[in-house]
């Protein structure tokens, strides 16, 4: 589906830099090409060229452009790129005079991998991981994003399909050839098919949250009692001053956060009001919204004083809690985990601890990051379910299981974005920089 317009944009980050990308895609884009070089380029080949004003013959830059013709490029469509000098002002120039140029306009957020989707160049799980790509800040979110954008659920759902695909053929026989003699192996067949697939489907659901923890990013609330050593500690962590110290009671009242990188993980950090009974009103709310944080986090790490030193929190109740005695450098030599965010006593520690604990929560082979692809799995796997219910019946209805089994292929078109991707596209596109 090759558009009738050619777009335009930068499609590196706006500001100075040493080099910047102008990316033309459509059919009009050799001809942009032309009129800005005044004369035409080797496809595939890069070369030198100066870009002149078509009207005046002012120079604007001297770049290194590239053609890639339809339909082998990125869109799917003949696509220019124009590798200029990163100033601001010679980008602008340019894109000013790109919009002068007859059939060209400038593109809109994501037009690019839009384009790239409707052609049938990528589909709708890679697009979404080239969106997560493009957000990642850790690099176990760039290696979960690049899964999905080289494919990894497209192959999977790829496979689904085609055993999904046998099975329904298995079925459609017995319906249209249903006065000859059909196999008795037949139902077996169907089931362990469907069986097979249930619980993939199932498999990744479980491990999707996981994935989205990872691709949104994990909390870990640090909770103590007043003037335990909480900022001090984030303060260490962070490596910047992020929170107020204070010897007096009660400093922090509201939860601050901090967005850091701990061994590929991206976790946020949440340095919440110091819990203690009898506070006065606005450090009482302070105090009901650390609690409430660090119920809801994904880690909580308590900083006490003494190891049996509870909080009114139920400390250990949750897989994974992490519990270190407050200002190790007064303590000596103390057994278990002591930290100290004045002396950097027992930080790597800390941090070690969080990253294995949150790190096991991360399923290496997950493919499912989003709620969109989430409902869709669930759909495929109510389709499979009822599908397998239909063959368990004696004499079970074959057209029924087939509407099911067919049911279940269009889930997973709904999850690479076949069928039913309109209402999602808008949203998507909408994160995209204009020159994606």
């Amino acid at each position: 589906m090759i558009s009738s317009d050619t777009v335009f944009a930068q499609s590196t980050v706006q500001g100075r830099s040493g080099i910047a990308v102008v990316r033309i895609s459509g059919p009009a884009s050799g001809r942009a090409l032309r009129v800005l070089t005044g004369k035409s380029v080797e496809p595939r080949q890069a070369s030198l060229r100066w870009l002149r004003d078509p009207v005046s013959g002012e120079g604007l830059d001297r770049a290194l452009v590239l053609h890639f013709p339809a339909p082998a490029s990125f869109t799917g469509e003949d696509v220019v790129e124009l590798q200029v000098h990163g100033s601001v002002a010679v980008c602008c120039r340019i894109l000013d005079v790109l919009s002068t140029i007859d059939g060209l306009r400038p593109a809109g957020p994501g037009e690019f991998t839009r384009r790239a989707l409707m052609n049938g160049r990528v589909d709708l799980a890679q697009v979404e991981g080239l969106a997560d790509l493009l957000a990642a800040e850790t690099e176990m979110q760039r290696r979960q994003a690049l899964r999905l954008m080289e494919g990894g659920l497209s192959r999977k759902a790829k496979d689904w399909r085609a055993g999904l695909v046998r099975a329904l053929a298995h079925v459609e026989a017995t319906i249209d050839f249903a006065d000859e003699e059909v196999p008795e192996e037949l139902p077996p067949l169907v089931r362990d098919t469907l069986a097979l697939v249930a619980a993939e489907f199932e498999a990744e659901l479980a491990m999707s949250r996981g994935a989205e923890r990872l691709r949104d990013g994990f909390e870990v609330a640090i909770i103590g009692r007043p003037n335990v050593g909480k900022s001090t500690l984030i303060n260490a962590l962070a490596a910047r001053e992020v929170a107020l110290t204070s010897s007096i009671p009660g400093t922090t009242r509201d939860v601050i956060e901090v967005r850091m990188d701990i061994r590929g993980l991206p976790v946020t950090l949440l340095d919440t009001a110091g819990l203690r009974e009898g506070a006065e009103a606005i450090e009482s709310l302070g105090v009901a919204r650390a609690r409430h944080r660090a119920e809801a986090a994904d880690l909580r790490v308590f900083v006490v004083d003494d190891a049996e030193d509870v909080l009114g929190l139920e400390v250990g109740c949750r897989v994974g809690d992490i519990v270190a005695l407050a200002k190790a450098d007064l303590r000596g030599k103390p057994e278990g985990l002591a930290v100290s965010g004045m002396s950097g006593q027992g930080l790597e520690d800390l941090v070690l601890r969080m990253a294995e604990v949150l790190g096991e929560r991360v399923p290496a082979l997950a493919s499912v990051t989003r709620e969109r692809q989430r409902q869709a799995i669930r759909d495929a796997l109510d389709g499979a379910k009822s599908a397998m219910a239909c063959v368990d019946v004696t004499h079970g209805d074959n057209i029924l299981i087939a509407e099911h089994i067919r049911s279940t292929l269009r889930s997973l078109d709904v999850l690479v974005g076949k069928t039913d991707v309109e209402a999602v596209l808008d949203v998507i596109f909408a994160s995209f920089c204009l020159g994606k």
